[in-house]
């Protein structure tokens, strides 16, 4: 049994949307097996997927394959997860504001955006 790439990234919650992991796909951040995927891609028990998603690498290896989106419990079992574990040290800055602050000041909102990139 096999199903595409992109069904089979968005059944097990790796993306939110199919059109998210299709996008993937095309801007060539998702690898099977070492060879550039694309969303067309049939994916097999077995196969190493490499994909750069939210600014993370995740490297899982397929143990099931599904077309339909499952529960977050069930969608856990369809992958073994060898993603490097995130720092939180070395992790992108977070801007923290106290709650109940009100509204973000004008300096607020342009530290906030020089954190985003922006």
């Amino acid at each position: 049994m096999a199903a595409r790439l992109d069904i089979w990234l968005w059944a097990v919650r790796m993306t939110p949307t199919r059109a998210v992991a299709t996008e993937l796909c095309r801007n060539g951040r998702v690898e099977v097996n070492g060879g550039t995927g694309k969303a067309s891609t049939a994916v097999k028990i077995g196969d190493r997927i490499e994909a750069r998603i939210a600014q993370r690498h995740r490297i899982v290896v397929v143990a099931r394959v599904i077309n339909k989106r499952v529960g977050a419990p069930l969608a856990a079992e369809c992958m073994v997860d060898h993603s490097p574990v995130v720092d939180r040290e070395t992790s992108p800055p977070v801007f923290e504001r106290q709650r109940g602050s009100g509204r973000p000041t004008k300096r607020d909102r342009r530290q906030m955006d020089r954190l985003r990139g922006n």
